[in-house]
Order: structure tokens, then sequence, then C-alpha cells
């Protein structure tokens, strides 16, 4: 049997996280087209016959523009040096960037196997130009790393990878009980599940100006009653969040609250309040009291 970590490590918007959530068969990780809908490291756990392989879903990287900017690179980067494998993820439907090269240059420079994962493949008909764009991946590394083509969306070769990412583990007994998916608390899931339905109701500068607290999760036999903050940056993103006669947040909470039924299998009663915090993704008691504390 082999168990062992694996991180995935890519720029925004490459799939991590639907990846994540297709391996696992279920929802762990909110997954939006926006960029920074990640903002923590999660961990998802898969267990087969095999062995375990858990993995560390990192937030989208790319150049730092603040605090909580840094926060998210740190993340990522902390997630290196104890993983057994990493898998850099890939927009294979394109060739590299400049963002690419920036993680290969900063973060890949290891002794730690990693596995080039080409998703999105099936966006290109033509196999002479996913050729192409994987020489540009192949060429970041000095190293000649396997390479794994897949679709997250659709479940493509996830099989293939699967088996790739187990030659790389060590052996070793479990290192979860085998029914555990995921460390993630109620209150995690909840905020990233409000924070999901802010995400995909509203665009511009919103999504990235937006955090979620939950205040209170209060767990019953019949229903679960959470009451949570949203807070923004400036008076006119709360009232783009609250819409015209409160409509647009009670959208989001609805959205938000028949997700979380779903998962805990009763009733939820959501309550759902927006304030103000000027810049707080600059302020580090902000960054802490949110939950994004960075690592010293």
């Amino acid at each position: 049997m082999k168990s062992g970590f694996t991180t995935i490590i890519g720029r925004p918007n490459v799939g991590k996280s639907t990846l994540l959530n297709k391996i696992l068969g279920q929802k762990i990780v909110i997954a939006t087209d926006k960029a920074q809908t990640t903002r923590k490291r999660i961990k998802g756990i898969y267990t087969t016959e095999e062995g375990q392989i858990v993995f560390i879903d990192t937030p989208g990287i790319h150049k730092p523009l603040n605090k909580l900017g840094e926060f998210l690179l740190d993340e990522s980067k902390t997630a290196i040096p104890d993983t057994d494998l990493i898998l850099f993820l890939v927009d294979g439907s394109e060739p590299a960037g400049k963002g690419d090269k920036w993680i290969v240059q900063n973060l890949l420079q290891t002794q730690i196997p990693v596995i080039i994962v080409m998703n999105k493949v099936d966006k290109l008909k033509n196999m002479n130009k996913v050729e192409e764009n994987l020489l540009t991946y192949k060429l970041l590394f000095e190293k000649n790393y396997p390479v794994v083509k897949i679709s997250a969306k659709t479940g493509r070769n996830i099989d293939t990878l699967l088996k790739n990412i187990f030659k790389y583990l060590p052996h070793g007994k479990l290192l979860y009980p085998e029914d555990i998916v995921t460390e993630e608390s109620m209150r995690d899931v909840a905020e990233e599940i409000v924070r999901e339905k802010i995400l995909l109701n509203t665009s511009d500068e919103i999504p990235h100006s937006v955090a979620v607290k939950i205040e209170s999760y209060e767990e019953n036999d019949d229903i679960d009653k959470i009451f949570a903050t949203i807070y923004c940056e400036t008076k006119s993103q709360k009232g783009i969040l609250i819409g015209k006669g409160g409509n647009l947040l009670k959208k989001i909470g609805t959205e938000a609250r028949l997700e979380l039924e779903k998962i805990v299998e009763k009733k939820v009663f959501l309550g759902l309040e927006v304030k103000v915090e000027k810049d707080w993704r600059k302020k580090q008691n902000c960054l802490k009291n949110f939950g994004y504390e960075q690592n010293n």
C-alpha cells in the first residue's frame, strides 16, 4: 500500500479545484472561472485499495499586489517542501506564458518529482497544436518530466493520472481514515460556499474585494443556523452586493443555503449581512481576522 502527499500548483484558472473535485467524486473546493477563487490550501483525500493520495489544492499563483496576494503565494510556497509529488497543472489549450515561467523559476526548482498535467486538451481538435503547446511547457524545465494530458471537466485520462501519482508515493499505511475526504470544517465549507455564490453572481472588482466570515454556526438535529458577514472594501461595493431592494443578497443567500442543505442533509437557516472594511486586503489584522494569516 502507498500513501503520500501530492500538491497541485498552477496559474489561476487552469482547473486545479475542478480536477480535485472530479477525482474525489464530490465537491470539496469551490470552482469558478474567476481568478483567486481558491484562497487557502485545502486537503482532499482520495482513498482506494492501492493506497491514499492526500491532495493539497493551492491558490492560483500570480505576482502579489497586496497583503492578500502575499498570503496566497505563501500558501502555495509552504505546501511544496513537505510534499512527495507536485502536479504542475497547465492550460494545454494554449502555450506556456509568463505566469507559467515564473512558477517554474520561483517554485519548482526542487528535488521533489514533478508531473506536468496538461488540462483542457479537449478544447483543441488539432493534436499537432497540443504537442506544440506541450513543448513550450517542457522547455521551461531542465529535467525531462513526465506528462499526462487530461480534461478535469470531463474526467478524461484521470485514471492514468492517478496511476502515475501512485508510482511516486512512498509505501506506508493510510494517513487518514478511509471515509474522510477533507479536513475542512463545516464553518470553512459554509464560508467558501457563500463566497462562491458571490463570485458567480457579481463581476468586475467585487469578487476580489470580498471576504466572508461565519459569525456563528449552531448545529441542531433538524436545522443548522448559520450567521455570516460579507466584508467588502467600499460603500458602492456594499450597494452592489445588497442589490435593488436586497434582491442580490437574497439570491446569494438562497443559492448558498440550498447547496449547504444538500451537504448537511437537513434544513439550514442562513443569515447574511454586508459590512464595509476599507482596504482590508492590505491590512494584516483584517487578514488574520478573516483566516488569511501569514505563515511565519
